[in-house]
């Protein structure tokens, strides 16, 4: 193995391996998340010298075309999709790496061929016998390309090689089907080869929360229920199902986003320091937050989460429909596109502290953001009149404009004391001179190199599954909770309810 060297992607803060020569087997690669983000994802990366020189990458896939037809389709979505713009010899270089393979996914003569052009890689373009296979489909497809993987023998790394899988979300519809998958993986790939991916831990600000915490007195010395009065994580979009429908409804805004998405920014928010910044000590963390969730089960479910539905309404002017009349949506759907919850972590750091989490669809803006809200100072100086003074509020915004700002008061100039909130705002783009990269950029870079840090490990989603699986049960067992919310609005009266319970006021983004 090739010894540690700084990446500039990291310097400054942990050494790591680079990233080795390797093939990548994308299976599902003429879908869209192959032209939306994976094939531009690596085209960035290759703009910025950032891939292994002698990376192959091979499309798996059913649909008969030739590597010619398959790359000028990538070509076509790459420059539709990419963060920069394209670069015609650049991508004529990157393109030649690229090769189609057309086979359906349970013939295995389809393996068999597989491994000769992964065979003439290693030999004409020096991928050194490195393995590196994306599951970007649908997860009923995942046993069947396990399965041949390992019978193939391809899923088996030669001596001074590896084999690494990745697989995309969602993992499992529920704690059974997640364990059930969890062990078909493992009987095929060892944990440490195995890459369950959230893009939301790609998001540069979501890799700075550990920074901003623990890399600053400042922030890290207030971090804890003497200092902090609740914090609020949101996700929210004006978009509506768009032709997602057969997905979404029998999924559901808690199992598409609360479950991955969410809670891993609540653990990344909550964690204790880890004890090295290898990827096994911070996931124990996490998954210490996950194991100190309060659960919630039966009427607390009712007291402390609020699900409601969408109705017709206009976003930015503009009339739309209701969930329930989307095409491919059941006209008595009770599936949830708005959650809000309050979840207590039953720990010392934050005993007392409710945490309000919030997703929906058909919000009046977009955007995914952490607010962390500083307990008041005492009525003693500045607000002793009782009109009392704006909380120190640090947000975290993870999408679309990501970076970094704090509210603080301050006096405004003049003869009078009169005290105004101020924000003092970091942004990445304009501090740092240079576009942020896309999540997918920086997992893959990061499963070519052997770091499982920004992947979920299989404790972690089966812990994260358990906390859902009491609520969904719950949900079951009634349906007049369903709340309903005109499109365009920032959600039903119920969550607002829920929210004032414990004098709080969700954030507008």
């Amino acid at each position: 193995m090739p010894s540690p060297i700084v990446n500039p992607l990291r310097e400054g803060i942990a050494n790591r391996i680079s990233p080795e020569p390797c093939t990548l087997v994308i299976f599902g690669a003429t879908g869209d998340l192959t032209h939306r983000k994976l094939i531009p994802a690596l085209y960035n990366l290759a703009a910025e010298g950032a891939l292994p020189p002698a990376l192959t990458i091979i499309g798996f896939a059913r649909r008969e075309k030739t590597s010619e037809q398959f790359r000028k389709e990538l070509e076509e979505s790459t420059r539709k999709f990419s963060r920069t713009p394209l670069n015609e010899e650049l991508w004529a270089q990157f393109a030649s790496s690229i090769i189609y393979h057309q086979s359906p996914f349970d013939q295995a003569e389809g393996y068999t061929t597989l491994a000769k052009q992964m065979d003439e890689a290693d030999h004409n373009r020096g991928t050194a016998g490195n393995r590196l296979y994306y599951l970007a489909v649908a997860p009923d497809q995942f046993p069947v390309i396990l399965s041949h993987l390992r019978e193939s023998g391809l899923s088996t790394a030669n001596p001074g090689s590896w084999a690494r899988v990745i697989v995309e979300k969602p993992f499992g519809k529920d704690l059974k089907s997640a364990q059930l998958l969890n062990t078909l993986v493992s009987e095929v790939f060892p944990e440490c080869d195995t890459y369950r991916i959230d893009h939301y831990l790609g998001k540069e600000t979501a890799q700075n929360i550990m920074v901003m915490r623990f890399a600053n007195s400042i922030f890290e010395s207030l971090w804890d229920s003497n200092h902090i009065s609740h914090v609020q994580i949101t996700a929210v979009e004006p978009l509506g199902v768009e032709g997602r429908a057969g997905y979404y409804d029998t999924s559901g805004a808690m199992r598409d986003m609360i479950q991955n998405h969410l809670l891993q920014l609540l653990t990344l928010t909550a964690m204790e320091p880890p004890t090295s910044l290898s990827a096994d000590a911070i996931r124990d963390e996490k998954v210490k937050v996950l194991r100190s969730l309060r659960p919630l089960r039966g009427d607390d479910v009712f007291n402390h989460v609020v699900r409601a539905q969408y109705t017709a309404g206009l976003i930015n002017g503009q009339p739309v429909p209701g969930y329930r009349e989307a095409d491919g949506v059941p006209k008595d759907s009770t599936t949830e596109t708005f959650v809000a919850l309050q979840v207590n972590i039953d720990n010392w750091r934050w005993a007392g502290v409710p945490f309000f989490i919030r997703t929906a669809k058909r919000m009046p803006k977009g955007g995914t953001e952490i607010a962390i809200t500083f307990k008041s100072v005492p009525p003693v100086l500045f607000n002793r009149s009782g009109e009392g003074l704006d909380e120190n509020v640090l947000v975290i915004r993870i999408q679309p404009d990501e970076g970094i700002s704090l509210r603080m008061s301050a006096k405004m100039p003049g003869s009078s004391l009169r005290i105004e909130p101020v924000k003092m705002d970091f942004h990445y783009g304009t501090s740092f001179g240079k576009a942020t990269p896309e999540a997918y950029e920086r997992l893959l870079l990061d499963a070519m190199s052997g770091d499982a840090t920004l992947f979920a490990r299989r404790d972690e989603v089966e812990e994260a599954w358990a906390f859902v699986d009491g609520i969904e049960e719950a949900w079951k067992t009634r349906s007049d909770d369903l709340a309903f919310h005109t499109a365009g609005s920032w959600g039903p009266a119920e969550a607002a309810e829920l929210a004032a319970r414990h004098g709080v006021t969700w954030r507008r983004m």
